[in-house]
């Protein structure tokens, strides 16, 4: 029973987008929002690189790439929760795709120093009156970054892992694709 339930999740895994497709789909479009999120996972024996200090919790960290309407165009493979999601857009190539693409990415203040065409935040405990409209202009277009992530923890299985964290990635693109097929 295990093993079938395995290999459809694995079938649905291989059709997700891979980052050449979904850049594909992405140049049509004005602008994407970019975000990372950790999904939570058991505890494990060599818990150093899956536990977040920022989250308090053991986790593998997911990123994500949103349309200007909230809908998932990319899920990155799953990296252990102690990488900065920064550090995670560039080692899955994400940054590199967006400057060769010449797209405009809205992102948090996580992604601060990613250069080329990604827009973070002001940052600063006391800014002037215009960087604060900008960073409220900033979070209404990159609200919508955060709806699509909230869709894709919406589903049961993401929400708390126990499986093995090689298995992971395969989850998660099995869910954007059984998104995609649901919308």
């Amino acid at each position: 029973m295990f093993r079938y339930i395995r290999e459809a999740v694995e079938v649905l895994a291989a059709l997700a987008p891979s980052l050449a497709e979904a850049m594909k789909t992405i140049q049509e479009m004005a602008f994407v929002i970019l975000d990372g999120t950790l999904l939570s996972i058991d505890w494990i024996a060599a818990d150093t690189p899956y536990y977040s200090g920022k989250r308090k919790r053991h986790g593998m960290n997911i990123q994500v790439l949103a349309d200007p309407f909230g809908r998932l165009l990319l899920a990155s493979l799953a990296l252990p929760g102690s990488a900065h999601d920064l550090t995670a857009a560039r080692q899955h190539g994400i940054i590199d795709a967006l400057t060769d693409a010449g797209l405009k990415c809205w992102a948090d203040k996580a992604y601060q120093g990613a250069d080329g065409p990604v827009r973070v935040p002001f940052r600063d405990r006391r800014l002037k009156r215009w960087k604060r409209r900008h960073n409220t202009t900033h979070a209404k277009i990159r609200c919508v970054g955060e709806q699509a992530m909230a869709t894709l923890k919406g589903w049961r299985l993401l929400r708390k892992l126990r499986c093995s964290t090689n298995r992971i990635t395969n989850f998660v693109k099995a869910v954007l694709v059984l998104h995609h097929a649901s919308t």
